[in-house]
């Protein structure tokens, strides 16, 4: 994908950046936002940090759209914050699908009357070419200015400087507060955003998924609904594999955890592709009470699951940002990339090592990076983790699941 968006991408917003002075003539242009689009293809965990910034645009009064990759809606579905008729999702499959799905979505954004684009990514030519072309007069989105970032051509009409010394979502306020105020600055964003505006919305457990997940776990695992569960995700995308904690370390952190509460139940999660991955990873603890769940719920009843455990111990990845939506805290494990930035919104405690080569992927290289050795997660050892555990656990009463204040 990075390499047909640099291919094409290139000439492509070359050809546009000529073409952008006469396609601007025939903007829908309006004196106020009032159909937002924003646009995040590739990032699940994306679609949860913007959320705090995209009820800020509902404050003010603007409708919400929303154009994603197919596989990445069920992330943006978990708080419902955008309207599903509202959402438009691209195939990325294939390029004739990919190329089908972008005609289609220019006419879809042209029905909708979209009047101001928020282009939400950073590496990307292409919803740059998404954003200038879709029809609206206002279109916001980050620009390099002096740093050495990717050529995306001129489709901004007000571009916002990224600052990498802030956490993403305080970025994102910054491309709303320019979109909504037409900020003149230059660069623009001269603003704060207050800390407590940085929170998310819980998202509701609904009764029927709450009984599928039971069921499913007394079947796998012969739950009585007594013991504390803990989650272990022990994945990451294949994006960036040295987000990965060693999966020795994991085996050694839920021996641990299983020794030091005889009624903990560990349920392994994943995608059903990562499966046979887990199955080893279970094998490796030999435990009759730590189970690969991996592919055993549907994703839109994870929810229901993150309400019912008592924590979960995750690589850097998704699953930290969907958990942040519930009240079930998690343990982040960070390496390549920092908590700083791409830290969860929701209760969380990082475990960073802080050696000097880390972090190392950031929107200064594309999130790319030499490393084969991740040495920065190798540095955390499983006694630190479940130092961390053990005072959740210890915290359910026995014969309870979760702690009494929480409910059950």
């Amino acid at each position: 994908m990075r390499r047909v968006d640099h291919l094409a991408g290139v000439p492509l917003c070359a050809l546009s950046s000529l073409l952008m002075p006469v396609a601007r003539l025939f903007r829908r242009r309006s004196a106020k936002p009032a159909n937002v689009l924003l646009v995040e293809l590739s990032e699940m965990g994306s679609a949860i940090l913007v959320d705090p910034a995209m009820r800020d645009l509902q404050a003010r009064g603007a409708a919400l759209h929303f154009v994603i990759f197919r596989q990445n809606r069920a992330s943006l579905e978990l708080l419902g914050t955008v309207p599903a008729d509202n959402i438009f999702c691209i195939r990325s499959d294939g390029l004739v699908p990919l190329v089908v799905d972008t005609v289609r979505f220019l006419l879809w954004a042209r029905r909708k009357r979209i009047d101001t684009v928020i282009d939400l990514e950073l590496f990307s030519r292409y919803t740059a070419l998404l954003s200038g072309w879709c029809g609206a007069g206002r279109v916001v989105g980050f620009h390099r200015f002096h740093t050495e970032g990717l050529y995306r051509g001129t489709m901004l009409t007000h571009p916002v400087m990224y600052n990498p010394h802030i956490h993403i979502t305080r970025n994102f306020f910054s491309l709303v507060h320019t979109a909504m105020t037409g900020d003149g600055d230059h660069p623009p964003a001269k603003m704060r955003t207050p800390d407590a505006a940085l929170t998310l919305a819980r998202a509701p457990v609904e009764a029927d998924s709450a009984r599928r997940v039971r069921a499913r776990i007394k079947a796998l695992a012969g739950w009585d609904e007594r013991g504390p569960v803990v989650l272990i995700n022990a994945n990451a995308s294949d994006l960036l594999p040295q987000r990965r904690w060693p999966r020795d370390r994991f085996a050694a952190l839920i021996r641990q955890i299983l020794a030091h509460r005889s009624d903990a139940l560990v349920l392994l999660t994943g995608a059903p592709a990562e499966r046979d991955g887990l199955g080893e990873l279970a094998r490796q603890v030999g435990d009759d009470r730590c189970v690969n769940f991996a592919g055993e719920v549907a994703f839109a009843d994870l929810i229901a699951l993150y309400d019912m455990s008592l924590v979960m111990v995750t690589n850097d990845s998704g699953p930290a940002h969907f958990a942040a939506v519930t009240r079930m805290p998690t343990i982040v494990l960070f390496g390549p990339e920092t908590p700083a930035l791409y830290g969860s919104l929701g209760p969380t405690e990082a475990v960073f090592a802080g050696l000097h080569c880390s972090p190392c992927v950031s929107a200064a290289n594309h999130r790319k990076t030499p490393c084969v050795d991740n040495r920065c997660l190798q540095a955390i050892v499983p006694e630190q983790v479940a130092a961390l555990v053990r005072p959740h656990l210890d915290r359910v009463s026995a014969g309870r699941s979760l702690p009494a204040e929480e409910g059950s």
